[in-house]
């Protein structure tokens, strides 16, 4: 089913950063109320057309939204599929893991058509997060059934990595210059990565027992970043030398930092889901400090997962609010 909804409301809110430290830079958040209830929209990404996808993980559906008319059009799959996440290829097709399904499903929206592609193990129950190679092949994440998986769009044959500590919780997946995949664990203190050639899975203890890595990302000196859930840090790991590096986070142990975002002037940002309402958070590799902290209009709820879209300066985000949000980012980081 495809119907077409414009917002009822649509809330703009225009928020300044909140000073850490010297003169920090605006950024501007506008949220669009979703027109299906309570539906935990989430994981926004833009295809060529401009047009921003996303789906609705507790009603089921895929939608877009046109970001110029408000208009919202929805796509309903099948019963119980939870979608958790997707992405869209260069020719508009739309990629969603079938969260409750144990699959990943491929919809083209010019016929309506979908494909499910099943996971090969009953064991891989919950495809998770996915992500794009160099290749147009597709790398994902299975939180619950503690995989690694790489599916091959030409041909549709999905692999599955097992992760060899129990319960690690794959989680957050990027992946780099080389084509390799970086994964955090949530479920414990570690990295991973995989070699795509060989296929073999490699884990990396981070500095502290307690840390919880729920999302990650990249930056163009190849170090790899990601955000402490449980204690409240922004961790880099450099792959070259094995060192690590940590910044607590502007909150605090509290802050719980969620979903996470890189720029192309290497800038991380990530969002606080443990105040309310949650904190978008700005921070300088080069100069190694935080840029201000700037509420979530709508609250938030939580924000799991951001997109960023170089072309236009933008990160894109769901929030439990039942909103999508677009956060415009300063063009420099100082004046």
């Amino acid at each position: 089913m495809r119907a077409a909804l414009s917002a009822g409301t649509l809330a703009l809110a225009t928020a300044l950063t909140l000073p850490l430290s010297g003169q920090s830079p605006v950024v501007e958040i506008e949220e669009w109320q979703v027109p299906y209830e309570e539906s935990r929209p989430r994981d926004p990404y833009v295809a060529p057309d401009g047009t921003v996808w996303f789906v609705g993980q507790r009603s089921h559906y895929v939608a877009s939204l046109d970001p110029a008319s408000g208009e919202f059009t929805r796509y309903d799959l099948e019963d119980g599929a939870g979608p958790h996440n997707l992405i869209v290829d260069e020719d508009g097709i739309v990629w969603y893991a079938g969260n409750l399904k144990a699959n990943i499903g491929r919809l083209d929206p010019a016929t309506r058509e979908i494909e499910i592609i099943p996971m090969p193990d009953p064991a891989a129950r919950d495809p998770h997060t996915l992500v794009f190679d160099q290749a147009g092949d597709i790398w994902f994440t299975v939180q619950g059934g503690n995989f690694v998986g790489k599916l091959t769009t030409a041909t549709r044959e999905v692999q599955l990595i097992p992760v060899p500590t129990a319960e690690a919780r794959p989680y957050g997946i990027k992946i780099d210059a080389e084509n390799r995949p970086w994964i955090v664990l949530f479920g414990t203190n570690k990295l991973a990565t995989v070699d795509p050639g060989t296929m073999a899975l490699r884990e990396i203890d981070l500095p502290r027992a307690e840390a919880r890595p729920r999302r990650i990302g990249l930056t163009s000196d190849g170090a790899v970043w990601y955000v402490d859930y449980a204690a409240g840090f922004l961790g880099r790991y450099d792959p070259t030398t094995g060192e690590f590096e940590e910044w607590a986070t502007p909150s605090g142990a509290e802050s719980q930092p969620y979903g996470m975002a890189v720029d192309d002037q290497d800038r991380i940002w990530f969002v606080e889901s443990g105040p309310e309402p949650n904190l978008f958070v700005g921070f300088d590799t080069k100069t190694e400090q935080y840029l201000g902290s700037t509420p979530v209009p709508s609250g938030g709820g939580t924000v799991r997962h951001m997109y960023y879209h170089a072309p236009d300066q933008v990160i894109w985000f769901g929030a439990d609010t039942n909103t999508v949000g677009r956060a415009t980012l300063p063009t420099a980081t100082s004046s």
